[in-house]
């Protein structure tokens, strides 16, 4: 971030200078023309003026270099003081995230086992109560999973790491989802290529889960599910027929607790979805439908068996 942010503000003062040097040149330029006009109709002066304004341009270039290394050290001064906060106003949100999600896993796992026992008695209104805790609880301990998640780092260090065929991670989940579509009167189309990656298997599961719920909520008729590899990417995509996202949200539905108007759940499953993308090396975007809808692609490089 910080070296971005670098590079911006000397691409700005390097345009600002380019036109302040344009300028300087035009006008020495002119001085020397006025001061030589009754000679420059000659050979040697106009030989002379040439050399001069090659001076000229070599003495603008010299002072430029120093000018343009202090300004880069300054901007990144400027840029370290400006971005400093933001880390740290991030690393608390982590911290924060992390130390709230370990203290709640604890209760929650003894609320979950507690229900579990009880459920042995009889009692009908007793055993659906416990039903209800039991599954309240361990919905609980999901979010309490997934904010742990977006509280390390993406990377592949987070991932336990083996070759996935991305076809057959398809397929199950897509059967995993049939039946679901075929009660909201959803049709599940279905097209898979072999494509090798070295990742996370139950991480990418979840986040081809993730993608299908959300599919799920927004289609009208139709999901398109595919896998497909041109030898160096590997790709997933995930298309419904629904109304689309807007062009303005697609950066933001990505973000945690982010929620559309009458969208359901605590808004981090893209969240999440997007972590794994990020901590397998690859990217996940959305966009237009060709149908109409939204379009998720994810990328991932693909691993050689060579």
């Amino acid at each position: 971030m910080i070296a971005r942010l670098v590079t911006r503000y000397l691409l700005l003062f390097l345009v600002v200078l380019i036109a302040l040097d344009i300028v300087a040149y035009i006008f020495v330029g002119r001085i020397y023309a006025s001061e030589l006009q009754p000679a420059l109709g000659t050979p040697e002066y106009a030989r002379a003026y040439a050399l001069a304004m090659r001076n000229v341009a070599v003495t603008i270039a010299l002072f430029n270099l120093p000018l343009i290394a202090l300004v880069g050290l300054l901007s990144h001064v400027l840029a370290r003081v400006t971005i400093r906060p933001l880390e740290m106003a991030r690393q608390r949100e982590r911290d924060f995230a992390a130390e709230a999600a370990h203290e709640l896993r604890s209760p929650l796992a003894t609320i979950a086992a507690l229900a579990q026992a009880a459920q042995a008695q009889h009692d009908a209104d007793l055993h659906a109560s416990l039903t209800t805790i039991e599954n309240t609880a361990l919905d609980a301990s999901e979010i309490v999973a997934d904010l742990l998640t977006l509280a390390r780092e993406p990377t592949k260090q987070a991932l336990h790491r083996e070759i996935v065929d991305l076809a057959i991670l398809t397929q199950q989940c897509a059967r995993e989802f049939e039946k679901r579509a075929v009660n909201h009167s959803i049709a599940l189309v279905v097209q898979t290529e072999s494509a090798l990656v070295a990742g996370d298997e139950r991480r990418l599961r979840e986040l081809l889960r993730n993608l299908l719920e959300n599919a799920l909520r927004q289609a009208r008729s139709v999901i398109r599910l595919r896998s497909l590899s041109n030898g160096r990417i590997a790709e997933i995509t995930v298309e419904d027929d629904g109304t689309g996202i807007e062009a303005e949200v697609r950066e933001r539905i990505f973000e945690r607790f982010y929620r559309a108007n009458g969208s359901e759940g605590l808004g981090l499953g893209l969240a999440i979805a997007r972590w794994i993308a990020y901590a397998h090396g690859g990217a996940l975007t959305v966009s237009d439908a060709d149908h109409g809808g939204a379009l998720f692609r994810l990328k991932l490089p693909v691993v050689t068996t060579r």
